[in-house]
């Protein structure tokens, strides 16, 4: 048998890559925890490698023991990369080396994957006639005045899903090139909750199982955060028997289990189940009028609800939750004792129906039993000129969720670029289910980075800039941004806190400069990145989706501003919930919920700079309270150990030398 060091230098040679202290370190770690059943956190900085230094491991484990080791990402461009470049390239690297060749297969969201049924109009609701309706007038689509695709490109996009799918093993969205708008890929797609599972005619063929038969079979399943947190808390399993998870933006799970958790309540929603169950023709109108009645006086009582969090419940709208709940329980209940109603597929009819009614029980009786656990409040969003009130529930702390459901269940590596935030794990660990009394004990342990951060890096704190409002970039930040631009000749990566915020510097920046100013919005992210890198002077503006994920390294990023320390609103109602609940136990809610979120963002801001052994540059951050401020120490121990200055003049200094080298 070989061990771990020489399997994972087989691997780095196969991938024409080089040897790294940090990456054998979290190989070995991860080869332990595996074999030993113990839980492993490992902070791996950007360049370690870490995707080999777990990949490895994992396949060696999977083909010594049988046991089935997953792999969850939370973006889709990380599961892309382990299935399509780093799995292929690893399996023949080492497969000499271990006890049998290893296999390992991808796995998503039913939604990713094309029902067969569905493109066949096995469905009868959600405008199955635009399937067919390939010569629908473009014009119809142009006097709605509405701003979407034309009839005629939506039914081309679909004929392309129809030709597509006769020679797709795969049916994965993924797979489908070039791609096709979500309108037209949701005529072709179903979610786990209207699929008919083993009594659709077309189950044999059904991509979405035949995706779970090659994960059944495989050594090491990739999947997504979202997928797992459905797997560990959902009524039914998703993913394949295992005894081991590697999470990989392990910083992400929190955030997504979360997610995957919550809920929404909305009178349309109500309105839609109604109308999907009168199709059926298999409950009398009168009981799909309570329904409709309980959404309406929802409705009602959600106009006179203030916005944001309920400590409260009105009895209005107390009353008119549990209307709903009992009127849509009684709706379920007719459903699935009716008789045929004469349409053409009953059972897809029926299934629809029964999810759509089923979401609307599920979320209203969640938020009736109004359990500790759970917060909810009032949500208003406003779409052309429209607004849509919606009750959401979430709960207050996934935690314990996960310990029982995900730790105490299998042995988890986790692992990310940021997990010691402020130099400890413990923050992290908490999140996760790993803190607090008879919570399973775990290894920590930080392989650090290959870059020599304080040699290619600088931390630029502007101090001397007056403090941030939420209102907008001040006069003398906007100011600054123009003087950094200047000094570097762009190459810049701007990092906003709100869309608003970056709108208006991108704005002042191309009034005030000849320099190419990215915004994000004005085009795709894929394409915004990618022209970004291809153009040394060019700079890109964005929000949150830019300071986690973008990868480019190399002098066309030389510069990252931060427009300010990246705190979540204080008026987010589920921010205010958890600091509520840190503070009644005791602790410090604002340095656990919002210092530690923004903690967790800045070092991933900041660590957009430095992606190769190579690079060079400046982190800007104008925000003084970084220097000046009580929890500036605990941010600032988040971050990548760089070069730290206050100085302008210096740091436009070094940008300019920069430049000139570079040019």
């Amino acid at each position: 048998m070989t061990d771990t060091p020489d399997l994972l230098a087989s691997a780095v040679r196969a991938v024409g890559g080089s040897e790294r202290e940090g990456q054998r370190t979290m190989a070995e770690a991860v080869a332990s925890s595996l074999d030993r059943g113990s839980h492993l956190l490992v902070q791996a900085g950007t360049g370690t490698g870490k995707s080999l230094a777990y990949l490895v491991p994992a396949l060696d484990h999977a083909t010594r023991t049988g046991d089935r080791v997953i792999v969850s990402t939370a973006t889709l461009a990380l599961q892309a990369q382990i299935v399509d470049r780093d799995l292929p390239r690893l399996v023949r690297a080492v497969k000499d080396d271990l006890t049998r060749k290893p296999s390992f297969a991808v796995l998503k969201g039913r939604r990713n994957y094309v029902c067969r049924h569905k493109l066949d109009g096995g469905y009868p609701e959600d405008g199955a006639g635009t399937l067919f309706d390939f010569g629908a007038d473009e014009a119809a689509s142009r006097r709605a005045g509405d701003g979407s695709a034309s009839a005629s490109a939506l039914g081309e996009e679909i004929q392309r899903i129809r030709t597509w799918v006769r020679t797709t093993e795969t049916g994965d969205r993924d797979d489908l090139t070039p791609g096709v708008s979500d309108r037209a890929w949701s005529q072709a797609s179903v979610n786990a909750f209207d699929c008919l599972g083993s009594k659709c005619p077309a189950f044999e063929e059904c991509f979405a199982e035949m995706a779970k038969i090659r994960a059944g079979g495989a050594d090491v399943v990739v999947t997504n955060h979202a997928l797992l947190a459905i797997d560990a808390f959902g009524d039914h399993t998703v993913l394949p028997e295992h005894s081991a998870v590697i999470v990989d933006e392990a910083h992400e799970l929190r955030d997504r289990v979360t997610n995957a958790l919550s809920g929404t309540l909305t009178a349309a929603m109500i309105d839609h189940a109604a109308s999907s169950v009168r199709r059926t023709g298999l409950v009398q109108d009168g009981v799909i009028g309570l329904l409709e009645s309980a959404g309406a006086r929802l409705e009602k009582a959600l106009e006179s609800a203030e916005d944001g969090l309920i400590d409260r419940w009105p009895e209005a709208l107390a009353v008119a939750v549990a209307h709903v709940r009992d009127t849509s329980r009684q709706l379920i209940a007719d459903l699935g004792s009716g008789s045929s109603g004469g349409d053409a597929d009953p059972d897809a009819g029926r299934q629809l129906a029964r999810a759509r009614a089923l979401e609307v029980f599920e979320v209203a009786s969640r938020l009736a039993d109004d359990a500790d656990n759970d917060v909810a409040w009032v949500s208003r969003s406003t779409f052309r000129e429209r607004t849509t009130a919606s009750l959401v529930v979430a709960p207050l702390s996934v935690a314990g969720t996960m310990r029982s459901g995900i730790f105490e269940k299998s042995t988890v590596v986790a692992t990310s670029a940021t997990l010691a935030l402020g130099g400890r794990f413990e923050a992290v660990a908490g999140a996760l289910g790993l803190g607090g009394p008879g919570a399973p004990r775990y290894d920590a342990i930080d392989v650090g980075s290959p870059f020599d951060y304080t040699r290619q890096g600088i931390l630029y704190v502007a101090s001397h800039l007056p403090r941030p409002v939420r209102s907008g970039a001040s006069a003398e930040s906007l100011d600054e941004l123009e003087r950094l631009l200047r000094a570097s000749g762009g190459g810049a990566l701007c990092l906003f806190s709100s869309r608003a915020a970056a709108t208006r510097a991108a704005e002042e920046m191309r009034a005030r400069t000849d320099l190419p100013i990215l915004l994000q919005g004005e085009d795709g992210l894929g394409s915004l990145v990618s022209r970004f890198s291809s153009d040394d002077e060019s700079s890109l503006f964005g929000t949150l989706s830019l300071w986690q994920g973008v990868d480019v390294p190399g002098r066309t990023c030389r510069l990252v501003v931060i427009d300010r320390i990246p705190f979540p609103r204080p008026d987010d109602p589920l921010v205010r919930a958890r600091t509520e609940s840190a503070q009644r136990a005791g602790g410090n809610g604002f340095m656990s919920v919002s210092a530690t979120h923004a903690a967790l963002l800045l070092a991933q801001g900041a660590g957009r700079l430095v992606r190769s052994t190579a690079d060079r540059g400046v982190v800007a951050v104008l925000d003084e309270r970084l220097r000046n401020a009580r929890y500036g120490g605990f941010l600032l121990a988040s971050l990548p150990p760089m070069w730290r200055t206050e100085d302008p003049e210096l740091v436009r200094g070094a940008l300019e030398r920069l430049r000139g080298a570079d040019s």
